[in-house]
């Protein structure tokens, strides 16, 4: 995994045509539940695509410190399961990092699981994800008997976790969440009877395209991770942005709960395509293009922010650059995330010249808005918060702006696409 310096980074104006064909790393998401899925299973996993980024590799040292074993096979890891959960005396220790995706999945997972008279397991995670939000998780868990702790504030990390037997129940999701729907559907595995979750249209389906691999028919589990669409938000939206742009990108996930940012870019105008779709595997992958066109004004709804959760912040500046008012709503989860993404997305606009109608669950922007930068020893300058997204954005923006933009914090890329940068710049020769 690349690291990255702790050092702003001045973002480059795109005057060419951004072209070609960009690889990218695997999908975060089903990255993640590959390795920690693979703890229920009785036969190795072999995982191809895998990606290999801070969070990612929070979910494979829980893996291993359940008792996983690791092996590499050329680019694939083999994951052997252990024999069942830790029965040893004591307690087992997790750092989650700053994965949010491990920690309430492991929580799920960890509540059935685990033997009553064996070990407990204590989650924790950096400053960060010990700030976010973990009731969502563990009200539902314990409504079916989960014996769940919290070690200091209520509502947050670190949990403790013990084995208990659960029944069945149903909850309803106030938010549509697809950690807390999967959290709950792997507690379910364990439950003496029917976990029903209503509240879940349009989340990711990641969890129920993988756990019928568990216990198949063969001697061993193979996967291969598709290529994640958030990351190719971010190299598409600026390829609608950037004059004369067409980019490709192959193997790209095409799960319905994953793919709402391409169908806004098809209504602000950008033209895009899509070829060689393949279904046959566990998620449905394909080829993407995306070239730019004049864009127009756009709204984003309730029903479809689960879709395009990760990719608001960039859909936002996509608007910033559309001919008319666009509208955004529906989106208040992104206040919990690695930071609140809807003042930080506001923030960033308005340093690069937009001006943007705050709302509590997004926001009202109008187009189209030349982005302005600073000079060299003036730069506008945008504060990450620590959010890979934010950064994402910010260097998007940087193609565009006329003048000097940097961002604080470049490092944080690194929890889901390390080689960001590095790929951005290949773009740019």
């Amino acid at each position: 995994m690349s690291s990255l310096p702790q050092t702003p980074r001045a973002l480059q104006r795109a005057y060419e045509p951004l072209r070609g064909e960009v690889s990218l790393p695997g999908d975060k998401s089903i990255t993640h539940r590959a390795f920690l899925f693979s703890l229920l299973d009785s036969r190795p996993w072999r995982v191809a695509g895998w990606l290999d980024s801070a969070d990612t590799r929070s979910s494979l040292g829980a893996f291993r410190a359940l008792g996983g074993r690791v092996a590499t096979k050329g680019d694939d890891l083999l994951l052997t399961p252990p024999d069942g959960p830790p029965r040893q005396a004591g307690q087992v220790d997790i750092d989650c990092g700053n994965s949010g995706t491990t920690a309430r999945l492991l929580t799920g997972l960890l509540s059935g699981w685990l033997d009553p008279e064996g070990s407990t397991v204590r989650l924790h995670g950096d400053a960060s994800l010990s700030s976010r939000p973990m009731a969502r998780v563990v009200d539902p868990l314990r409504a079916l008997g989960a014996d769940i702790n919290y070690e200091a504030a209520a509502g947050r990390l670190p949990l403790v976790i013990r084995g208990a037997d659960l029944s069945g129940g149903r909850h309803h999701l106030p938010v549509p969440s697809a950690q807390v729907k999967s959290a709950l559907q792997l507690a379910g595995r364990f439950a003496g009877g029917q976990v029903v979750i209503t509240g879940a249209d349009n989340v990711r389906d990641h969890t129920e395209r993988l756990l019928p691999l568990l216990d198949g028919g063969h001697d061993q589990t193979f996967l291969r991770v598709p290529a994640d669409p958030s990351a190719a938000a971010f190299f598409l939206v600026a390829a609608a942005l950037v004059p004369g742009s067409s980019l490709t990108m192959r193997n790209i996930s095409l799960n319905p709960g994953r793919t709402g940012f391409l169908d806004v870019l098809r209504r602000a105008g950008a033209r895009v395509t899509i070829s060689e779709a393949d279904e046959t595997g566990a998620e449905p992958l394909g080829t993407v293009t995306v070239e730019q066109a004049p864009l127009r004004a756009f709204s984003i709804g309730a029903d479809e922010v689960p879709t395009l959760i990760d990719e608001l912040p960039v859909l936002a500046l996509l608007a910033a650059r559309a001919e008319g008012r666009s509208a955004i709503s529906g989106a208040a989860d992104l206040r919990a995330k690695e930071c609140d993404r809807i003042a930080a997305t506001a923030d960033l606009l308005e340093c690069v010249g937009v001006p943007v109608e705050r709302r509590p669950d997004g926001w009202i922007i109008g187009g189209p808005h030349t982005l302005r930068g600073g000079t060299e020893h003036t730069p506008h300058v945008v504060r990450t918060l620590g959010d890979h997204r934010i950064a994402m954005t910010a260097a998007v923006a940087g193609l565009l702006a006329e003048g000097v933009v940097r961002i604080d914090d470049e490092s944080c890329v690194a929890v889901s696409f390390p080689d960001f940068f590095l790929t951005l710049e290949s773009l740019l020769g």
